[in-house]
């Protein structure tokens, strides 16, 4: 059971809350919870542009207290930490800029929840600190955006629907990107090329990048999971093209972590892929070929600096993101295909109401923090994902406030 915490003067803190996705964090926040019941800040180095952040949720009369901090200074970092119940962190990469914050958070038993989509940062992460955060009694969530909960809730919802179904869980699920329209934050990019950078120059990093296990409690774990889909394939089962998906790298590895951590409750011997649906016939056939040809492109010009910069010339910088059109906010559509050891289907979808970049990651994440910080949870200390963690509780929250609606299809 979790250690109960001490009285904290906030619920939830935004740390990186000037950042682009922060600002959308503290807008979800104030739109929905401005009216008591969460006692919430935001927090930066820079006053001014706090205060910027202020203007642009809409807190005319400077309500939301703003926190000085710095990611490299631990006496204030440490102060920002003991402040709170949870924090959440939208400042990436996080192998630059999240570690010390991790380690506070890990060691005084604040909550944290964050973005990444860092594989091997987050395993570093988990082996370093897991033992402080089970002895503080702290919940570390990663990956609470786009990266990784459409992912990790969806499958967590279509197993439950199996439960009821078929009273056994389903051995295979392929998660499949219908459609979206969207954009990426510039965050996004940097922790991606950073990344790759450091796979460039490290073996074991390159190792646990080809692991697909990389994030099961222990990484040796052989399942029968092998590499993500990396060229075009037609599927059978849908009747269409698929091609590689750009985020299955990560995602596919928290989905397993849950079920590990979820003492195996999927099955030892379950399967969990991630594709892109192009369509049918010669076009869906030409878009799948021309996303994997990109796809590998991407990732042979981000092996030199050079190509690095290269890319972001075309790429958001850090600290940017997609433009944004209040009248056409994005969304996307997600298909969960899944089968039992006796061959039954089940079908479910996954619907999000805002661009997967920003709009409805920002709600996603803020969505797991006020769960963290006010819902009755039954998980202790430790790093966590956010099926693993939140479970229903957090599936109600994201229906409810968080824009995403999940239905069963067959």
């Amino acid at each position: 059971m979790a250690k109960k915490q001490a009285k904290k003067q906030y619920d939830v803190v935004v740390w990186g809350a000037t950042g682009f996705t922060g600002k959308w964090v503290a807008k979800h926040l104030f739109d929905h919870y401005s009216n008591g019941g969460l006692k919430w800040a935001i927090a930066g180095r820079n006053a001014d542009k706090l205060n910027d952040v202020r203007d642009f949720i809409g807190d005319s009369s400077s309500n939301i207290d703003g926190l000085i901090a710095d990611s490299e200074d631990e006496t204030s970092l440490l102060e920002l930490v003991q402040s709170t119940k949870v924090i959440i962190s939208t400042v990436g990469p996080y192998a630059y800029y999240g570690s010390l914050l991790v380690k506070l958070c890990a060691e005084s038993g604040t909550h944290y929840v964050d973005l990444c989509g860092e594989v091997p940062w987050m395993r570093e992460m988990i082996d370093a600190h897991q033992e402080s955060a089970k002895k503080s009694g702290a919940k570390i969530v990663h990956s609470c955006g786009f990266d990784s909960v459409p992912s990790d809730m969806g499958v967590f919802f279509v197993q439950q629907q199996a439960s009821k179904a078929f009273s056994k869980p389903l051995t295979s699920v392929r998660y499949q990107l219908i459609k979206a329209k969207g954009g990426v934050s510039g965050g996004t990019i940097a922790s991606m090329m950073n990344i790759v950078k450091l796979a460039v120059k490290d073996k074991s990093v390159r190792k646990l990048l080809a692991n697909p296990y990389a994030l099961n409690p222990d990484p040796s774990f052989k399942g029968p999971d092998k590499g993500d889909q990396m060229s075009a394939k037609f599927s059978k089962v849908i009747d269409k093209w698929t091609a590689p998906f750009v985020m299955a790298g990560i995602n596919t590895r928290i989905v397993r972590r849950s079920n590990a951590l979820l003492d195996h409750s999927y099955g030892k011997n379950f399967r969990y892929s991630e594709v892109m649906v192009t369509g049918k016939g010669v076009r869906g056939y030409a878009s799948a070929k021309a996303i994997s040809g990109g796809v590998k492109a991407m990732m042979v010009t981000s092996v030199t600096g050079l190509g690095r910069r290269f890319l972001g010339l075309f790429l958001p910088a850090q600290g940017d993101g997609p433009k944004v059109d209040p009248l056409n906010p994005g969304f996307y559509h997600i298909q969960f295909n899944g089968q039992s050891e006796n061959g039954d289907q089940l079908v479910t979808k996954l619907l999000g109401d805002g661009d997967p970049g920003y709009g409805s990651t920002s709600k996603m994440l803020a969505e797991s923090a006020v769960c963290l910080a006010l819902d009755s949870l039954t998980t202790g200390g430790g790093f966590w994902t956010p099926a693993s963690a939140l479970g229903d509780a957090y599936l109600k929250r994201l229906q409810d406030k968080g824009g995403l609606s999940f239905a069963v299809v067959s």
